[in-house]
């Protein structure tokens, strides 16, 4: 049993490490190889990747408070100068949130800190990404283990406020996502961010040291876990499988952390982990790995009685650390564990045997070579099958998908547009969370003075690093891309994730990503196709950009088998978080506009497609809605250019507000900054047919007379990589044109204050939509999810 569980898929990650045939030809790397060395491109900023639990970069000088020695009238502390790292995880809990939605999300959070704390860090912002089925399907009819939707969603988004705001952690980045193969496979990404000195960072434990655990007791509650999480579900699984959902408790896991900072600081222990996946077999048989260790799990601190020696073994009760502790420092561990209120026990100690030995009082029941345990499997052989397409591993054109011929007035779509599940404002959900507590938040979720519109990404500056410096995180995602081409939808994850970055004053060059693969099954070779496409796209991107990966995980079988045998999978859903270095916060830019007198460009390639995007959803009708006849966006290659340039201007306190173009494109995001800083603006985009470049299925350029008013609809909510909308203040602009000078940049407009956007379009064609009514439409399901809330006696309803 514990050798099933820790080399679950969970626990060893056998896809991404197997090797593979494309149609009968056998590749010399593993999907991990093609980008676990991307963070070579700038090894000068990346301390540790892809090791231990959470992965680091380098931080910056900051001054830390010290006690002083000695007694007197002097002041008890002082301050000393030091280097702290920065550090970033993301974690998914999909399916325990599938069968029990707050105590999944709930221990997926606390999960995911605690990969922060075993790194001796000091978690300082968390980040969710949420995806959940179409509401108002589910119910009686609803797959999986017969939740709707809505109370799914209620379930994971309660769990996330309830973990993070009684740890006092901002959550400080996220998104919600729908799609309808999610009913039964909701996804929940947990992320954390940490600080910790330099030098902080090890894990050596050595022959002699003690093995002891520290913080919650052990019960029932998340046995077989690990090996849960890699199986598809099917309608037994509920049954089945409840009690592999784990109970947080917030409140212990905040004194646990305290107590791991304190002897971290006093140099307590020699090594370090958390009990996740696979509990204490999982922890100790890591940590053991190379010495072996001698247990006896008699001295394990229980929550009830009753317990069977296997099950204390496996258990994946939550709020646990496992250290090793020199004999020597035992006592010291003593008084820090009394002072923080955090129980703790001696299970054994690192034998140097190379055997890992577990008994119960006088009953030896494991006796394991660790070598075997960690080692034992071989390497599995995967067979994807390629369709009849040519691939050459580089990046591929994007193909566009007809325009649409019947266009109801612009007017109209641009409030569909911004109604739609996948740009409406989330702020019922996010307003739960707390995003300045710690108070280092400078760039929360919202922008603008009433804070009414999205930020990019967030910045936050630690309180004890000095001077401006600070640190962005960003996402990138978008599971409408992964149905229609997990190429374009990788390459299009990182370059979003890296624009949101940039657009809040992160240095391009200053830059790390993290991936969470979230696939079906992928022992379909159609499936395994995809799967080596998007990591293809992930290292050509990440190359493109200089954007090292640097951390990543992935979680397999997210899908479901009906009672008539049917399998859904959910769609390919790629993950891209970007921790990014802020080197001035003064000059960080939000998205809201500024100034009534701001003009405004368009800076980046402009090549908007209609495939896939928010208006082919909206305009395909519901029958057709997820059916897409393109491939997505295409990667730009200018992008790291333009980025650079970019950034070069903010640094120069050029830039007023910036936003980039994502979901529902050019109209979108311009919206998005005038709801933020309660602006119009008038805008000309004749200027921009000249940049298009449609393309008929002869691959022909088409003349303008044959697009009609669906030019109009590619240019203002076709979706494209590489684009920010950029404000500049009238007497910078000549000098912003100089420093974006040689890059795609158009003038395209202005601010206005009167509360409309005004547009002129290609031919004769023009817009003029009121803020007021698009407000209405942005906020409609906020207000919805509000009136349910209300309406379910959610005692928050009135306080949102």
């Amino acid at each position: 049993m514990m050798f099933a569980q820790a080399n679950s898929e969970h626990c060893r990650h056998k896809i991404f490490n197997a090797q593979f045939t494309i149609d009968g030809v056998a590749q010399d790397k593993s999907l991990f190889g093609m980008i676990r060395h991307t963070h070579q491109t700038a090894p000068q900023h990346t301390i540790v990747a892809y090791s231990d639990n959470a992965s680091i970069m380098e931080g910056s000088a900051v001054e830390r408070f010290v006690a002083r020695a000695g007694i007197g009238p002097s002041p008890a502390y002082a301050s000393r100068a030091a280097t702290n790292h920065v550090l970033m995880k993301v974690e998914t809990h999909n399916h325990p949130s599938a069968i029990e939605p707050f105590g999944g999300a709930n221990t997926g959070v606390g999960g995911v800190i605690r990969d922060v704390v075993a790194v001796s860090a000091r978690p300082i912002a968390v980040t969710d990404v949420l995806c959940f089925g179409l509401i108002g399907e589910g119910g009686a009819d609803a797959p999986g283990a017969g939740l709707s939707v809505e109370h799914i969603r209620s379930g994971v988004v309660a769990g996330v406020q309830d973990y993070g705001n009684k740890m006092g952690i901002p959550t400080v980045n996220g998104g919600i996502h729908y799609h309808a193969k999610y009913a039964a496979n909701p996804l929940v990404y947990c992320g954390c961010a940490g600080i910790a000195p330099k030098g902080a960072f090890f894990s050596r434990p050595c022959i002699g040291d003690r093995i002891v655990v520290l913080g919650g007791r052990t019960g029932r509650d998340g046995i077989r876990g690990a090996t849960f999480s890699s199986m598809t579900m099917d309608g037994a699984t509920f049954d089945t499988a409840g009690s592999s959902v784990q109970i947080g408790a917030p409140i212990v896991e905040k004194k646990v952390t305290e107590a791991i900072l304190a002897a971290r600081d006093a140099g307590i222990y020699s090594g370090i982990t958390d009990c996740g996946a696979g509990g204490l077999s999982s922890a100790v048989g890591e940590m053991a790995s190379d010495l072996g260790g001698s247990v006896d799990l008699s001295e394990v601190r229980l929550k009830y009685s009753g317990l069977a020696p296997w099950e204390i073994w496996l258990s994946e009760a939550q709020e646990r650390m496992v250290i090793a502790v020199p004999p020597k420092n035992m006592s010291a561990l003593a008084a820090i564990c009394d002072g923080n209120d955090v129980e703790f026990c001696d299970l054994g100690f690192f034998t140097g045997d190379g055997r890992l030995v577990v008994r119960y009082r006088d009953e030896k029941i494991l006796d394991l070579s660790c070598d075997f345990l960690h080692h034992g499997m071989p390497q599995r052989l995967l067979r994807a099958a390629a369709p009849h397409v040519a691939f050459d591993g580089k990046f591929v054109a994007s193909g566009h998908a007809a325009l649409p011929t019947s266009i109801p007035p612009l007017e109209k779509l641009y409030c569909a547009v911004m109604s739609h599940h996948a740009i409406a404002s989330k702020e019922w959900a996010i307003r739960r969370y707390d995003h300045e507590v710690q108070g280092a938040t400078k760039i929360g979720p919202f922008a603008g003075s009433l804070q009414s519109g999205p930020s990019d990404a967030a910045v936050i500056k630690p309180l004890e690093t000095k001077g401006r410096r600070g640190i962005a995180i960003s996402n990138g995602f978008n599971p409408r891309y992964g149905e229609a081409d997990s190429y374009n939808a990788a390459a299009s994850a990182i370059d979003e994730a890296v624009r949101n970055a940039v657009a809040s004053g992160a240095d391009p060059d200053r830059i790390a990503i993290v991936d969470n693969f979230c696939w079906g099954d992928p022992q379909k070779p159609e499936n395994l196709w995809t799967l080596l496409r998007a990591a293809q796209a992930c290292k050509d991107a990440s190359l493109a950009h200089r954007a090292p990966f640097f951390c990543g995980k992935d979680s397999f079988n997210n899908e479901f088998e009906g009672v008539d045998g049917e399998r859904i999978a959910i769609p390919p859903s790629l993950l891209i978080s970007a921790m990014g270095i802020v080197p001035d916060i003064a000059c960080a830019p939000t998205t809201d506009l500024k100034s009534s007198t701001g003009i405004l460009y368009l800076v980046g390639e402009f090549s908007p497609v209609f495939s896939a995007s928010i208006a082919q959803d909206i305009l395909s009708g519901p029958a057709n809605s997820g059916t897409y006849n393109g491939s997505g966006p295409a990667f730009s290659h200018s992008a790291p250019a333009v980025y650079r340039g970019l950034h070069a201007s903010m640094r120069d306190s050029l830039v007023l507000s910036c936003h980039d173009l994502s979901d529902g494109g050019l109209g979108t995001a311009l919206a998005e900054m005038c709801l933020g800083g309660g602006l119009g603006a008038d805008i000309d985009l004749r200027c921009l047919e000249q940049a298009l470049y449609p393309l008929a299925a002869n691959g022909e350029i088409l003349p303008r007379q044959q697009y009609g008013q669906g030019l109009d609809v590619l240019i203002l909510f076709g979706e494209t990589n590489g684009c920010l909308l950029v404000e500049v203040a009238p007497g910078k602009a000549e000098k912003f044109e100089a420093f974006m000078a040689g890059l795609p940049c158009r003038k395209i407009g202005h601010c206005a204050t009167e509360s409309r956007i005004e547009v002129k379009l290609t031919g004769s064609g023009s817009l003029s939509a009121g803020l007021s009514e698009l407000e209405i439409a942005y906020m409609a399901e906020s207000a919805i999810a509000l009136g349910d809330l209300a309406e379910d006696g959610d005692e928050s309803g009135d306080i949102l």
